[in-house]
C-alpha cells in the first residue's frame, strides 16, 4: 500500500484533533520500547533515522557517512532492515557500498561482524527496541521540520520531539532554507545535542539542457525539496505530478507520462530512487537528477564519529 502524507500533517486542524486519541496508542508504543531490553554489538553502530515519518533525507546520509568513513581506511557497511516496497533504497545502497540486510536489524549486523566489519552505518532504525547504537542521528528535512507537531496518525511525528534528549546528532537537510529558529527548539531540549547542516548538490547537471522544458515527476517523501532542487539549478520546470513515497511504477504509468510529455514537448525528469523502478523500455526517454550531499563541518562530524 502506498501513501501520500495527508495535508492536515502540515497544520492542525479539525482532522488531527479528531485522529488525537489515536495518537496515544503510539504514546504507549514508545513507553513500552523504552523498557525493552536493548543489544550492545561488537561493531560501531551508527544509526540514521527520523522522527518525521519519512523524506528526511537519510539514506542520501548514510551513503555520505559511509564514504567518509571508506575513504579515512575504515571497514564499513551498511546496514538496512529488509522491507519489500523499499527495494529502491536497497539497490542504491548496494550501489554505494556493502549492504547488509535482513528482516531483523539485528541479524543483519550479526553477519556484518562476521565479515569483519568494523562500522555498520543503519539506514533507519532509531525506533529498533532491540539495539542500543554507539551513535543515534536524527533527520529533519528543512522544509517540512516536524510538520504540525503532532504524533501518528494526527501528525507525521513517530516520537515527541522531546525525545531528542535521547540522541546524539540532529541533521538538518534540504536546500538553502533557514533553521535557526528549529536550532534553538532543539538546543532547549538538549543543550548538548550537536547539530549539522547538509544541503542538496546536483552531480550531474552537465547532462541537461537548461534550454529546455521538464515536467518533474517522484514518488519520495520530500517531493517539495526534490523540486526546489531543480529549481535551483535552474532547470525549467513546467509542470509535475507527485506519486505517493515508494511507488512501484508499472509500464502503464510511465507510457501515460513520456505519452503526456511528447504531446507538451516537456522533456521527462525524476530521481535517481524513482529512476531505478521504471521499466528499462522507458529508461531513454526520462533522465534523473543525480545528488550529493555538502556537509557543513564536516571534520566536526567526523571527529564524533570516529
Amino acid at each position: 500500500m502506498y501513501i501520500k502524507k495527508p495535508i492536515f500533517w502540515n497544520k492542525k486542524g479539525i482532522i488531527s484533533f479528531i485522529l488525537l486519541p489515536l495518537s496515544f496508542l503510539t504514546l504507549l508504543i514508545n513507553f513500552l520500547k523504552k523498557k525493552s531490553k536493548k543489544n550492545k554489538m561488537n561493531i560501531k553502530t551508527i544509526c540514521i533515522g527520523n522522527i518525521y515519518l519519512g523524506g528526511t533525507g537519510k539514506t542520501t546520509l548514510a551513503i555520505k557517512i559511509n564514504n567518509v568513513l571508506k575513504n579515512m581506511g575504515k571497514k564499513s557497511c551498511f546496514v538496512k532492515k529488509f522491507y519489500k516496497n523499499q527495494i529502491d533504497e536497497q539497490k542504491i545502497l548496494i550501489e554505494k557500498g556493502k549492504l547488509y540486510s535482513s528482516r531483523r536489524r539485528i541479524e543483519a549486523i550479526k553477519n556484518a561482524i562476521s565479515d569483519n566489519y568494523k562500522y555498520a552505518v543503519l539506514d533507519d532504525g532509531l525506533q529498533d527496541s532491540t539495539l542500543k547504537y554507539d551513535i543515534s542521528i536524527v533527520c529533519f528535512n528543512k522544509k517540512n521540520w516536524i510538520g504540525n507537531g503532532m504524533l501518528l496518525p494526527a501528525g507525521p511525528l513517530r516520537e515527541k520531539l522531546s525525545s531528542l534528549k535521547n540522541y546524539d546528532i540532529v541533521f538538518f537537510i534540504g536546500n538553502d532554507e533557514n533553521v535557526s529558529r528549529h536550532e534553538e527548539e532543539l538546543k532547549n531540549i538538549n543543550p548538548n545535542i550537536d547539530i549539522f547542516d547538509a544541503k542538496y548538490e546536483p552531480k550531474n547537471l552537465a547532462d541537461f539542457d537548461k534550454n529546455k522544458n521538464y515536467f518533474a515527476f517522484s514518488g519520495i517523501g520530500n517531493y517539495e525539496t526534490f523540486l526546489d532542487t531543480l529549481r535551483l539549478a535552474k532547470l525549467n520546470i513546467i509542470e509535475n505530478k507527485e506519486f505517493p513515497d515508494h511507488f512501484d511504477y508499472s509500464s502503464s504509468d510511465i507510457k501515460s507520462l513520456v505519452e503526456y510529455a511528447n504531446n507538451k514537448k516537456l522533456d521527462l525528469v525524476t530521481t535517481k530512487k524513482d529512476f531505478l523502478k521504471i521499466d528499462k523500455l522507458f529508461l531513454n526517454k526520462i533522465k534523473y537528477l543525480d545528488i550529493d550531499l555538502v556537509i557543513k563541518d564536516e571534520m566536526k562530524l567526523l571527529k564524533k564519529i570516529i
